[in-house]
């Protein structure tokens, strides 16, 4: 068996049997060879320097009938947030513009649902249609899905869909009680299944500890085939929900980007994206998350409700690390495999 002293510098593309033993293993290891070893793995897969970036855009707010403790838009939390009706397809249509502008390749849109009913879904693949007419990568976040909508989605050209494992299989419960993590992964295969890009993550910081984390990594990278995108997130603690009126430890920014160098390492394909939290992060800590292997991020002032880095901020801070957005598609290199022997065709 593969040992975490015998892992090869770019690990297996398509290895989904990754032990709970050899992610802990990766926890583990001297904070610089850990990064170490993610951007090797990171160059070996992907160019070096590049980012996407990406705008995502409440289509539909507050309201939801979930209790997800961290979240603001849940109608059981006291957040002040209040329910809108779903936006107006020329409405979204007419930021998605702006976002293009403003350099973004990816338009990610979230409608507080537990579900989407069918009658919304004329207007949902109205809106995909449109995004990606405009020639953007086009991603949705509606809560659970049946087999039909993911159809009917993919039937749109949807690029991409998000549907969050949030955490550890067995912390799940603790965070959320009106759903389970089985139903996250039913949504997940009927993405799959209906031909359209997996992007699912999760969010750190909600009291976990480094063996949930270890949890989080490995139902990811366990999956029969790895997501596309894996989003990670840190807590951004909101006036009212649970989880910001519950005291909790703050997880170091060293035990975050040990948290994306894992995903890295795990998941070489995926894009792995520095999704919430960034605002109330320094600059050397998203550069060592890039250099950990992060190569996506959402541009902006706001995620949905949350805060956001900003568009003038991120462009000074690639200015100082010598970064720039992703230019193109990132294929694999000739013969399937990552060019540095380990085998991964």
């Amino acid at each position: 068996m593969t040992t975490i002293d015998t892992l090869p510098p770019a690990a297996s593309a398509t290895r989904t049997d990754w032990t709970r033993a050899e992610i802990a293993d990766l926890f583990a290891l001297p904070f610089t060879e850990l990064v170490f070893r993610a951007a090797e793995v990171h160059r070996a897969h992907h160019r070096a320097g590049e980012v996407q970036l990406a705008t995502l855009l409440s289509i539909k707010t507050g309201g939801c009938p979930e209790d997800c403790g961290y979240c603001s838009q849940s109608a059981s939390a006291e957040s002040g947030v209040k329910a809108t009706k779903l936006m107006d397809v020329r409405e979204v249509l007419q930021n998605a513009a702006r976002a293009k502008d403003n350099g973004s390749q990816r338009f990610c849109m979230g409608a507080a649902w537990r579900n989407p009913k069918d009658r919304d879904m004329p207007a949902i693949v109205e809106i995909v249609k449109g995004v990606r007419a405009l020639g953007l990568e086009t991603c949705m976040t509606l809560g659970m899905l049946t087999p039909q909508q993911a159809e009917q989605l993919a039937e749109a050209g949807l690029d991409y869909y998000n549907h969050n494992i949030d955490t550890a299989p067995e912390r799940y419960g603790d965070i959320i009680t009106t759903r389970t993590f089985a139903d996250r992964l039913e949504t997940i295969d009927h993405v799959r299944k209906a031909g359209i890009n997996v992007c699912t993550g999760g969010i750190v910081g909600m009291g976990e500890t480094r063996e949930d984390r270890v949890g989080f990594i490995h139902a990811l990278a366990t999956l029969p085939q790895h997501p596309e995108s894996v989003p990670v997130n840190a807590l951004v603690p909101v006036k009212g929900t649970v989880l910001a009126d519950t005291p909790l430890a703050k997880i170091d920014d060293i035990e975050f980007v040990r948290t994306v160098a894992v995903a890295r390492i795990t998941m070489p394909l995926s894009m792995v994206r520095l999704s919430a939290g960034r605002e109330s992060m320094g600059e050397p800590t998203q550069a060592l998350c890039f250099l950990a292997g992060a190569n996506s991020i959402f541009t902006g002032d706001k995620l949905l409700t949350a805060p956001n880095a900003g568009d003038d901020s991120d462009a000074a801070m690639f200015s100082r690390l010598g970064l720039k957005p992703l230019s193109g598609p990132e294929p694999l290199r000739a013969g399937g495999g990552c060019g540095t022997g380990c085998g991964c065709n």
